[in-house]
């Protein structure tokens, strides 16, 4: 480790590739985010996935403002399997213009972003 004035550690550069992500997706119920977070998991896309709910979501849709109930679902993944999955969660959703928002972990238990990437690996 590289020393810094008077022996304090300098502070180590973060690797270039983030050792993981996360992935946020909403969808307007229960049922359909288990059913997301399920699929994601189950075809190894996804190592982990948490349902928050309910959420109010207000945005512009069609040049309204629109107010709804919808259920968070973040899932935890290796970069190497972004694209799989965004195209699994754009295929298996049921909006037409789903939030699919991707966003880099900078630090990680060690041990736990192993077993992510262990679990989102073919088997």
């Amino acid at each position: 480790m590289a020393e810094h004035r008077e022996g304090a550690p300098a502070v180590e550069p973060t690797p270039a590739a983030p050792p993981l992500l996360t992935v946020m997706t909403t969808t307007d119920s229960a049922e359909k985010a288990r059913r997301l977070a399920e699929g994601a998991v189950e075809a190894r896309l996804a190592a982990c996935a948490q349902i928050s709910a309910p959420v109010t979501s207000v945005y512009r849709w069609q040049n309204r403002i629109e107010t709804a109930e919808e259920w968070q679902i973040l899932l935890k993944t290796a970069p190497a399997c972004y694209d799989a999955l965004e195209a699994h969660l754009i295929a298996a959703h049921d909006y037409e213009t789903p939030e699919i928002i991707a966003t880099p972990v900078v630090r990680a238990g060690a041990a736990y972003a192993a077993w992510v990437r262990a679990e989102t690996m073919a088997p």
